[in-house]
C-alpha cells in the first residue's frame, strides 16, 4: 500500500463489539484476570505495560515508518531516553553536534551516570563520523533534518559507517516525519519522533514514538526500559496522535508547498542573512535531502541581519506567525532559538527558527514582509 492508504488504515479495524469506525478510547488503567491461572483475560495487564488504544496506535506507527514494530511514549525525549537507556554499560554513542539541545543535554548530564560515553561529530562530515568511531562504539544518532541549523545527514551513508562497526543507526525524523522520510528504509535500525509535533499535528497532544527494524534483543530492552521507568504514553495521548497520523499525508503537502514559498522570499530578502532550507538548491544538503525525502518539509531557520535585538524585532512585529517553541502545528510559529534553548544555546543569536503552518502562502509572505520592514 502507499503510505497515505497505511496512514488512514493501520490500526483502525472496526470494533467488534459496538462496530464504530472511529477507534474506541479504553481509559482503563487495570484489566481483568482469569480465575483459574490468574493470567490476563484478554491479553492486557495494567496502562504501564500496555492498553488498547496505545496497541492500535503502535500498529498505525510500526506500518508508516515501515517498521517491524513500535513503541509508544508519554514524550519524545522518553522515547530517546529509553533507546539510550537501553544500551550497555560502556557504549559509546556518536551525536550530532548540532543535534535537538535536550539530547545534548542527555548526554551530557546523565551519560556519565548511565555509564555511557559521547562524541559530538558533523554528521553531514562522513569522513568524521568514521573518525569518531571506536571499538566501543554501539550507536550512531542521527538527525535529519537537524534542528535549528536543516543540516542534511546521509542516512544511507550513517547506516553503512554504523554496520561497518557493528553498531545501530538511530535517526530522529521528527522535521521530515514518515511522510516525507523513512530512516528504515535507508538502512537505519531505529527510528524516533516527537509525536507532539507533525504526527499529532494539532499542537494538543504530547508524544513520542520510536520504530524498529526488527524485534529483537534491543527492541526488548527498550520495551523494558519503558515499562519500569514508567514513560508510556496515555490512553488519551495515544488517541489524539492516532488521529492525527490519519491526515497526516495531506498536511504534509500543504507544509511543504508553504515552507518552499516562504523559503524563496526569504531568500532575496535583503534583511536576511542566510536561510536554511534543505528545498532550496543553495542548500548545501539539497541533493542528498532530494534523494532521501519525497519533500524538504515545514521546518525552516533564518539569520536576521544584525544580532539578538533585531531577530527579537522581527518576531515581535509578526502578527500571524505565533511566538512559541514546538512545531508542526496547522498553525505557523516563529520563535528566537537561542532564547527557546535557555543558557548554554550554542545557537547564533540573531537565528530565527520557523515551522510553517496550513495557512495561505501569500498571507505568511506578507507578515513576514511586514515584520522585516
Amino acid at each position: 500500500m502507499h503510505f497515505e492508504t497505511k496512514a488512514i488504515h493501520s490500526g483502525a479495524h472496526i470494533d467488534e463489539e459496538t462496530g464504530a469506525v472511529a477507534p474506541p478510547i479504553h481509559l482503563s488503567t487495570t484489566f481483568e484476570r482469569r480465575a483459574d491461572d490468574g493470567e490476563p483475560s484478554h491479553g492486557y495487564s495494567y496502562i504501564r505495560d500496555h492498553n488498547p488504544t496505545q496497541t492500535r496506535l503502535e500498529e498505525a506507527l510500526a506500518a508508516i515508518d515501515s517498521a517491524a514494530g513500535a513503541m509508544a511514549f508519554s514524550s519524545g525525549m522518553a522515547a530517546a531516553s529509553c533507546l539510550l537507556q537501553a544500551l550497555p554499560a560502556g557504549a559509546h554513542v556518536i551525536l550530532p553536534d548540532d543535534g535537538y539541545y535536550a539530547v545534548r543535554t542527555l548526554a551530557s548530564d546523565f551519560f556519565p551516570r548511565w555509564g555511557l560515553t559521547h562524541t559530538f561529530v558533523e554528521m553531514a562530515d562522513l569522513g568524521a563520523v568514521e573518525r569518531a568511531v571506536r571499538a566501543e562504539t554501539r550507536v550512531i544518532w542521527g538527525e535529519s533534518p537537524s534542528n535549528p541549523l536543516m543540516t542534511i545527514a546521509d542516512l544511507g551513508a550513517l547506516a553503512r559507517i554504523a554496520h561497518g562497526a557493528a553498531a545501530m543507526l538511530i535517526v530522529d525524523g521528527t522535521f521530515a516525519s514518515p511522510a516525507l522520510q523513512r530512516p528504515i528504509e535507508l538502512g537505519a535500525d531505529a527510528v524516533l519522533h516527537s509525536t507532539t509535533k507533525y504526527l499529532g499535528g494539532h499542537s494538543d497532544v504530547h508524544g513520542g514514538s520510536a520504530a524498529f527494524a526488527r524485534r529483537d534483543a534491543y527492541f526488548a530492552a527498550v520495551e523494558h526500559a519503558r515499562t519500569i521507568t514508567g514513560g508510556v504514553a496515555s490512553p488519551f495521548s495515544s488517541w489524539l496522535v492516532l488521529r492525527g497520523i490519519r491526515s497526516l499525508a495531506a498536511r504534509m503537502r500543504v507544509h511543504c508547498e508553504n515552507a518552499m514559498a516562504v523559503a524563496r522570499f526569504l531568500e532575496g530578502h535583503p534583511r536576511v542573512e542566510a536561510i536554511h532550507y534543505p528545498g532550496l538548491p543553495s542548500h548545501s544538503g539539497h541533493e542528498i535531502a532530494a534523494r532521501q525525502m519525497s519533500a524538504f518539509g515545514g521546518m525552516m531557520s533564518f539569520l536576521v541581519r544584525g544580532g539578538a535585538t533585531e531577530a527579537l524585532g522581527v518576531a515581535a512585529k509578526t502578527k500571524l506567525f505565533v511566538r512559541a517553541t514546538s512545531l508542526g502545528g496547522v498553525e505557523s510559529l516563529i520563535e528566537h532559538r537561542a532564547s527557546s534553548e535557555g543558557p548554554g544555546s550554542r545557537t547564533a543569536p540573531n537565528l530565527l527558527r520557523a515551522s510553517i503552518g496550513l495557512e495561505h502562502a501569500a498571507d505568511l509572505i506578507d507578515d513576514l514582509r511586514q515584520a522585516l520592514e
